[in-house]
């Protein structure tokens, strides 16, 4: 822990138990010790089950075990008491004076109570958003960044060395959609009468970039229409084909020039990208460009790998990785029998070429949809000799955006769609990177505007925040210092509400543990809504500044730590702790 004085309670009572358990049975293969949170506060402040597990194995009793199992029990400095309850639950008491001391760790470890070095300093890489710069960045994109952030903020937290990156997809055919898109309106803004094909980009950002290509360069990328669409497939016949043709067409006429609108579009909507997620609170350390895994002969190189290492075929003129020799449904194409290389083949290089920075833990955050790419790339991994495990890949379902009761549908090449821009105009930064946030990842996101923007108990960034806010007002009315607090005598601290709320002080380290270990920032937003429930409770039955010094001193000191605990929380999540509401 960073505050050496906080002992970490879970690891200290799970060695008590082995140490009971090499007493009652000697001769037992080492057990999982689990502790949990009991659901309600007089079953104690810790609960284990080992006697449960082990009946059937000493053939005993659970509540017989567990009695055994208390009767050897180490002492701790820290426990009060250890009960059998119900059907052989062991639940543990901490002492009060120990709980107490929590206020003074959090006020001497301020910003950095709640740190821990679990992470061992190891080098970990987050991937996150990554979306094709094919247009301004929507709601589905913004829970992919709010998610990334958090989840790297928490890892940091946890003592790792974090990295965040996003993968810039400038290299396929999406890309090419877009400057064909463009061009094609700035062909029309030129005077040029062209069917605008219905699956190109259809957004009004198109038409912003083309007029800028038109402001600064006149009619200088116009050129001949009967030869734009000569030999392009009609769209009725095959829509897709028809977009291929047309960026063929445009390759061809335009020459050098087609290089400069492509780079155009992508520089425009990177900078978009870049200053809507900075505003968003999402900073990355590096843009990686798929571009220069081609430039640079990593692409080739990775295939070459995987061939010498003979997990690559020919098969009707193209190369295939033997994906299915690692638990793939079906072999992968990595480069078709044109010569170019797949989508799939950049992948292998990106990911090769991340172990070959030396992350000890890479984790990629994609869509759910991408679930079934996760068997093919672990494979590469493993088929270019390296280990698998050291990949994780956190999936995000996509957010269903729900505006009066009604769900809002949305598709980036029709140009329906809300921005990430808009919605965070609509509810503010601090909603959206909450709400983003407030389910785990993999599970369905209904995003509910109403409840976003409402100031009620009901909203819970806004329930969190007012308590954070609340507790100011009651610095405000006081009118001291913060220092003056860190060694007052918390012996006042005994009712069962205070206890309660030294508790919750006491488990936000293993929250910010448990959000690590489990790639689950959400955790920690669970963990801050029950800790503003606790205190708005509190706060609401009793008198903090009450008339007697001590009394008044020892409760502004916890309240205090709340505050600092609510902030510390809040940050990692990317939200704001405002001092007035």
């Amino acid at each position: 822990m960073t505050n050496p004085t906080a002992p970490d309670l879970r690891a200290h009572f799970s060695a008590l138990f082995e140490a009971a358990l090499r007493e009652v049975a000697p001769n037992l293969p080492e057990a999982s010790i689990v502790l949990e949170k009991p659901r309600q506060a007089d079953h104690g402040d810790y609960a284990c089950s080992i006697a449960l597990q082990l009946a059937r194995q000493l053939r005993a009793k659970p509540r017989d075990i567990a009695g055994r199992l208390i009767a050897v029990l180490p002492a701790s400095p820290y426990l009060e008491k250890a009960e059998v309850a119900g059907a052989g639950f062991i639940n543990l008491f901490l002492k009060r004076s120990f709980k107490q001391q929590v206020v003074s760790r959090v006020l001497q470890g301020s910003a950095d109570y709640g740190k821990c070095s679990v992470g061992q300093k190891k080098k970990v890489q987050v991937e996150f958003v990554s979306a094709n710069p094919t247009g301004p960045l929507h709601v589905g994109h913004g829970r992919g960044a709010a998610f990334g952030a958090s989840l790297a903020d928490v890892l940091a937290a946890a003592g790792f060395a974090v990295t965040r990156e996003f993968y810039i997809n400038d290299a396929g055919r999406q890309m090419d959609i877009l400057a064909l898109s463009t061009w094609l309106r700035y062909l029309e803004l030129a005077g040029l009468d062209l069917p605008f094909p219905p699956n190109a980009y259809q957004g009004s950002y198109v038409r912003d970039m083309a007029r800028q290509v038109f402001a600064a360069h006149g009619k200088q990328y116009v050129r001949d229409p009967a030869q734009i669409v000569a030999g392009v497939p009609e769209v009725a016949t095959d829509a897709e084909a028809h977009l291929d043709g047309l960026i063929a067409n445009a390759k061809a006429l335009l020459g050098n020039d087609y290089e400069y609108i492509h780079r155009v579009t992508l520089n425009e909507q990177l900078a978009d990208c870049r200053s809507d997620l900075a505003e968003f609170g999402v900073v990355f350390d590096h843009w990686f460009s798929e571009r220069s895994l081609y430039d640079s002969g990593m692409v080739e190189r990775a295939v070459q790998s995987l061939e010498a290492r003979g997990h690559v075929y020919m098969q009707d003129g193209a190369k295939w990785f033997r994906s299915t020799e690692f638990g793939d449904e079906k072999d992968r194409v990595i480069q078709r029998e044109n010569g170019q290389y797949t989508y799939f083949a950049s992948d292998i290089a990106y990911h090769l070429n991340k172990f070959e920075r030396g992350f000890d833990l890479v984790v990629d955050v994609w869509g759910a949809d991408h679930h079934g790419y996760i068997p093919r790339v672990k494979g590469a991994l493993q088929a270019l000799g390296l280990n698998p495990t050291q990949l994780t890949i956190a999936l995000v379902q996509f957010a269903v955006l729900y505006r009066g009761g009604q769900k809002v549908s949305m598709s980036t090449r029709a140009g329906e769609f809300v921005t990430l821009r808009e919605l965070r105009r609509e509810v503010g930064n601090d909603a959206a990177r909450f709400f983003y946030v407030l389910r785990k990842s993999d599970q369905h996101l209904d995003f509910d505007l109403d409840l976003a923007k409402s100031q009620s108990h009901e909203n819970p960034v806004y329930y969190i925040q007012y308590a954070h806010a609340r507790i100011c007002s009651v610095h405000e009315q006081w009118g001291g210092a913060i220092e003056d607090l860190r060694g007052v005598d918390l012996a006042p601290l005994a009712s069962a509400q205070e206890l309660a709320l030294l508790q919750r002080l006491i488990e936000y380290p293993d929250a910010v543990e448990d959000a690590a270990r489990e790639l689950a920032p959400h955790l920690i937003a669970f963990y801050l809504r029950d800790l503003a429930g606790e205190f708005h409770s509190y706060y609401n039955a009793t008198r903090v500044l009450a008339d007697e010094e001590p009394v008044r001193l020892a409760r502004l000191a916890l309240v205090t730590a709340v505050r600092q605990v609510l902030r510390n929380g809040l940050a990692l999540l990317g939200v704001g702790a405002p001092e007035r509401m």
